[in-house]
């Protein structure tokens, strides 16, 4: 299912084309994509590869994937940034923040925390990084 209207819809749709940046890595059911607005460095989107609007919606073999995805994208950022942690959201509706193309309907949020990080972009002040 596909919907005219909505962005992630619309990068599926030419996903060959699409930048390294934008399907870091995919399967038959999510795709992994760089956040482009954040300022905070490694912060990775999980996004379901048709169209989803809440999580009850996901069928039973996207969402027995959606934990190896969750466990894959932390390790891989501590792998990759040396976090010490990840912190991970769910967010269900377009992006308020930016006139660019709005964040898709679903998707989740790795965010990368490290150990000496100021409190601004670690735990629950990371929305503050967003944007």
């Amino acid at each position: 299912m596909t919907s005219p209207d909505c962005y992630t819809c619309g990068q599926e749709a030419r996903i060959e084309e699409l930048p390294l940046s934008e399907r870091i890595v995919l399967d038959r059911h999510w795709r992994v994509a760089h956040a482009f607005d954040t300022a905070l460095p490694g912060w990775l989107v999980l996004l379901p590869r048709r169209h989803v609007t809440a999580v009850h919606e996901l069928t039973d073999a996207e969402a027995a994937t959606l934990g190896t995805w969750q466990v894959r994208l932390s390790r891989a950022l501590r792998d990759v940034t040396g976090c010490v942690k990840t912190y991970v959201a769910q967010f269900a509706e377009p992006s308020y923040r930016t006139p660019r193309p709005a964040v898709p309907p679903m998707s989740w949020r790795w965010v990368p925390g490290a150990a000496a990080s100021p409190p601004s972009t670690n735990g629950s002040s990371l929305s503050t990084t967003a944007g």
